[in-house]
């Protein structure tokens, strides 16, 4: 067995409140943060995180934190009735465990046991995207989702995401062109994770993502949005979101 292959089989993921996080794990989740993107500081990271509701963290078989996914849970009006949101914040794997799945399978079993808490409040995934790698995930998790590669969205959900960004982000947003674009850098990729491979570059979706957020590299962000219900779901994805 390949010894990448063996690190992949001995990972392991698992979610909790972000009130259980023991210093030394956010200490080492900025570490990893602080690799992964540039205009960093402590002192932003734990803002942003302490603005989260959960992370979801994957581990090695020694324990040590390889990757994490903050998220923020909350409910919000909308046309005059509430909706549940998952916001998805930093998400981060060490290089050296790229491949692995267990952090994104442990993402939408969460998201389907959030669902299951109250089947009739719309459960909505909203998310900025700096990276062609986390836009790819909505391709591989859910067949309708938005901005996506030769569709227009729905007026109701373009709606729904000015609403969302606008909310969040104020000014920053941009609804003609759908992206964030923040008067100072809130974090750059690192040139190796801004860098697209060529292989990649030729699938439609990472050419979609470079369309619509040319300077992604800048920092620039483009707001995304999937309503979580299994019936939007592919057949994997859809499977983790109803396990019980």
């Amino acid at each position: 067995m390949e010894p990448r292959m063996e690190k992949r089989m001995n990972l392991r993921a698992s979610a909790v409140e972000l009130s259980a996080l023991l210093p030394s794990e956010i200490e080492r989740m900025y570490a990893l943060y602080s690799e992964s993107y540039r205009d960093t500081a402590y002192a932003r990271f734990r803002a942003d995180l302490d603005d989260k509701t959960h992370c979801v963290m994957l581990r090695g078989a020694d324990g040590a934190i390889v990757g994490f996914s903050t998220l923020k849970r909350y409910v919000t009006r909308w046309q005059g009735a509430d909706i549940r949101v998952i916001f998805s914040g930093d998400t981060i794997v060490d290089p050296a465990h790229w491949g692995s799945q267990q952090l994104a399978f442990e993402w939408i079993r969460r998201a389907g046991q959030t669902w299951r808490e109250a089947p009739d409040l719309p459960l909505y995934w909203f998310l900025i995207v700096k990276g062609h790698r986390t836009y790819r995930y909505l391709s591989a998790f859910a067949r309708e989702y938005a901005p996506r590669v030769g569709e227009v969205a729905a007026d109701t959900m373009r709606a729904l995401m000015d609403h969302l960004a606008s909310e969040r982000y104020g000014r920053a947003y941009d609804p003609s062109t759908g992206l964030l674009r923040f008067a100072e850098p809130m974090g750059r990729l690192a040139p190796a994770l801004a860098d697209i491979p060529a292989a990649h570059r030729q699938l439609p979706e990472v050419e979609y993502f470079l369309q619509r957020n040319p300077q992604y590299a800048r920092g620039d962000e483009l707001v995304c949005l999937c309503e979580l219900k299994a019936s939007n779901l592919r057949p994997l994805a859809r499977r983790l979101f109803d396990a019980a």
